[in-house]
């Protein structure tokens, strides 16, 4: 018997429930995997609110580390015993044990905790789209980075740092200001409520940045376009504060000529090659503790607290579910 956190109907973290159930066997080219650490993301709040569809089953999650426990028909990249982490599709990895197309599972090197690739993961890929695919970020980019203190925020400002950036970032509160520092910003602005975009031009001269992220969404994307340089590039990367009301071509240009982005991580990863030069990308960067954050474990069974701790932004870093 598996244990699965199901999506009754979409709405509060009162549809998640509990339940336990029989797996069929793996199918072709799929594995199954005995869980051991699955990442908390926002996207699986969108999930539960119904933001975005389910499939049929109603189990969110896009993340997970485990061992495989059994193999079916024509899979021969990968063994009984070995230890992988996937991400992106088929959504479901809020589950003890499940099975997943055997291409999706990445064999990990020794040495990386589950824990740490559990909550780096997903996140160290939407990063790497981020700062490679959708803008290439290098030494001397100026950039800023809404919740830099969250899971995602800390690897796209650790990455960024690496690279030679100037990270710009912002987070809710003066209790949150230390962990953005730890993890590179060069500035930090505080509170929900801040003229971030009058912060950022005293802090670049009034030029702006070369590339904002914003996955804080709500009224918080107007205020961010006018934080960027002439050409620069405003990637819109979720909605943690409410939905984006609709952008007037006219915001961006032509006085502003600002390009705007709506890259999706799951997109990304479903381009298979993406997918393996991206997560070859994440494990290395961890390996060299380019890559960390912070993880608060919650049991599997408490998923819903998990969720609306994310969502209420009682946490610093990420969050994952021990089955």
């Amino acid at each position: 018997m598996a244990v699965i956190v199901r999506l009754k109907a979409p709405g509060g973290v009162d549809q998640l429930e509990v339940l336990s159930v029989d797996l069929p066997p793996p199918g072709c080219g799929e594995i199954r995997l005995r869980q051991t650490a699955i990442g908390v993301n926002s996207i699986d709040i969108y999930q539960r609110t119904g933001l975005y569809a389910l499939p049929s089953e109603r189990i969110p999650g896009v993340e997970a580390v485990g061992v495989v426990a059994a193999l079916g028909a024509e899979v021969t990249c990968l063994e009984v015993g070995d230890r992988v982490a996937y991400a992106g599709a088929p959504v479901g990895a809020y589950a003890s044990e499940r099975n997943l197309p055997a291409w999706r599972g990445v064999k990990l090197p020794a040495g990386l905790p589950d824990e740490t690739v559990a909550t780096a993961f997903v996140k160290g890929i939407t990063a790497d789209m981020l700062l490679s695919r959708v803008f290439p970020v290098v030494r001397g980019t100026t950039i800023l980075v809404h919740s830099a203190a969250g899971g995602l925020g800390q690897l796209l400002t650790r990455w960024a740092s690496a690279f030679g950036a100037v990270v710009i970032g912002t987070v809710g509160s003066p209790a949150k200001v230390e962990a953005a520092r730890a993890a590179g910003a060069s500035h930090v602005i505080v509170g929900r409520a801040a003229d971030f975009a009058a912060a950022v031009a005293d802090f670049t001269a009034g030029r702006g940045v070369d590339v904002a992220y914003d996955g804080v969404g709500g009224a918080t994307l107007q205020k961010t376009l006018a934080c960027v340089r002439p050409f620069g590039v405003v990637a819109s990367i979720g909605q943690s504060a409410g939905p984006i009301p609709l952008v007037d071509v006219h915001d961006l240009g032509p006085r502003r000529s600002l390009m705007l982005a709506r890259p999706s991580v799951m997109a990304h990863m479903n381009d298979v090659d993406a997918y393996r030069r991206s997560a070859e990308r994440v494990l290395a960067a961890i390996a060299d503790g380019v890559l960390r954050v912070g993880g608060k474990a919650y049991s599997l069974q408490d998923a819903a607290l998990a969720q609306a701790d994310l969502e209420a932004g009682l946490t610093t870093g990420a969050l994952y579910l021990r089955p």
